[in-house]
């Protein structure tokens, strides 16, 4: 009888990692399918996305990224310069109590500068969220192809949580 409930609390864990398995937390800030695209050899440069859930009335805000894939890793946003779409560099993102905040194509983001090796579809790195509030946070982002516009949900097989 134990070795039976032993197997059933396994497979409910296992169940229920599966379900998280693109989530990650620091504090109350939920970070959701952090992802990049390959890239080619010629190009140092790469782009993380995620989404950025905040269920409590805290304010927080994301204050810096890091990674050991490139030699530097900022947060950017897209600016329109008359008909032209420019990348800047912010000092920190905002995250209101009970809001989301998706880091997506064509919006915020963090820009890898630097990179010491391509981005290759199929793998996952480490990258490290500094929140003014939460805390530090390392998330593995899944690299996804070179044309994707949203994270596959097959991730990487790597569960990395770190809460």
């Amino acid at each position: 009888m134990k070795r039976l409930i032993k197997l059933a609390t396994a497979i409910a864990l296992c169940a229920s990692g599966a379900a998280f398995a693109h989530g990650y937390k620091a504090g109350p800030i939920e970070i959701d399918h952090p992802w990049s695209r390959a890239t080619v050899p010629a190009v140092p440069t790469g782009v993380v996305y995620f989404v950025l859930r905040n269920p409590s009335q805290d304010e927080d805000r994301l204050v810096s990224v890091s990674t050991p894939v490139a030699e530097k890793a900022e947060l950017h946003t897209h600016i329109r310069d008359s008909d032209v779409m420019r990348m800047r560099k912010v000092d920190s993102i905002e995250i209101a109590p009970v809001s989301t905040t998706a880091l997506e194509p064509g919006g915020l983001h963090v820009m890898l500068i630097g990179l010491k090796q391509p981005l290759v579809k199929g793998k996952a790195f480490p990258l490290t969220l500094v929140f003014e509030e939460a805390g530090p946070v390392t998330v593995q982002v899944d690299v996804q192809g070179t044309t994707d516009k949203a994270p596959a949900h097959t991730g990487s097989g790597q569960d990395g949580h770190t809460h």
